[in-house]
């Protein structure tokens, strides 16, 4: 689970009902099917008149994204992985990691070992494995515009809603004491709008862009592994030049870890 989705969601939904009490606001009030409707049903109108079909329904598994951890390796899982993969090419040759292939889970990473085993050239290795990042980033951005898309259309029919609510009410004026309280829930409707479009929609949409860029980072350290294990490159220099990716204080530790492995 995604930590960070789950406990923003919550502190967003808190923050607002907490303001809402603290200004004398029932949070009653927020049951209103009209304003619902506009907002939610209104939304989900709009983007599925905005995006073909077959993305549209990508939208259950990207809200599983956001809420769970990515299934990819992280990179200090992948250094200790690419090093023990160049000691064995090295004392065994590079047909000896064919054995290893069925233990790797990401289809990334063993499409690329595999065509470094079957003495595909560097180049050709690193043109096949950027362009499926290319294509996956394109994908991703697609699918977190189904959200921007969201944000910018929830707050847009919340003004709807509010000026539907407005024109009830002000066409309904004999009855004063009433007037207010109409009025009041003409605006329900624009605070929907704006809680959805800028605590949700947009942040979801932020989310699977770092999630995003967080796996083609990934896979970048991916292919220098593979070729570099592809060059005969010490298992010490890939080490090293893996570890470049990460924050100083992850370098070490994992510069360490390799240093007592090998001792």
């Amino acid at each position: 689970m995604d930590k960070t989705s789950v406990v923003g969601v919550i502190l967003g939904v808190i923050a607002v009902g907490l303001g809402m009490y603290f200004k004398g606001v029932a949070l009653s009030v927020l049951i209103n099917p009209a304003a619902l409707l506009i907002i939610f049903v209104g939304t989900v109108a709009a983007v599925t008149i905005a995006f073909p079909t077959r993305e549209i329904k990508k939208v259950p598994k990207l809200l599983k994204i956001i809420f769970t951890e990515p299934a990819i390796p992280t990179v200090e899982q992948l250094i200790p992985m690419f090093v023990d993969w160049a000691n064995i090419a090295r004392r065994e040759g590079l047909l000896a990691l064919e054995a290893k292939l069925d233990d790797i889970d990401d289809p990334f990473l063993r499409n690329g070992l595999s065509m470094a085993i079957d003495g595909q050239t560097q180049e050709f290795i690193r043109d096949v494995m950027t362009e499926e990042i290319a294509a996956m980033e394109e994908r991703h951005e697609a699918n977190a515009a189904i959200f921007t898309h969201a944000g910018t259309y929830a707050p847009t029919l919340g003004v709807l809603g509010a000026v539907i609510g407005l024109i009830a009410a002000l066409g309904n004026m004999e009855n004063i004491a009433e007037l207010g309280q109409a009025i009041s829930a003409a605006f329900v409707a624009t605070l929907l709008g704006i809680f959805s479009g800028y605590v949700l929609w947009h942040p979801f949409a932020n989310k699977l862009r770092r999630k995003s860029k967080e796996e083609a980072k990934v896979r970048y350290i991916m292919i220098e592994g593979v070729l570099s294990i592809l060059e005969g490159q010490a298992p010490r220099m890939i080490e090293q030049k893996l570890a470049s990716y990460l924050s100083e204080s992850e370098r070490r530790q994992v510069l360490t870890q390799g240093e007592t492995v090998n001792g």
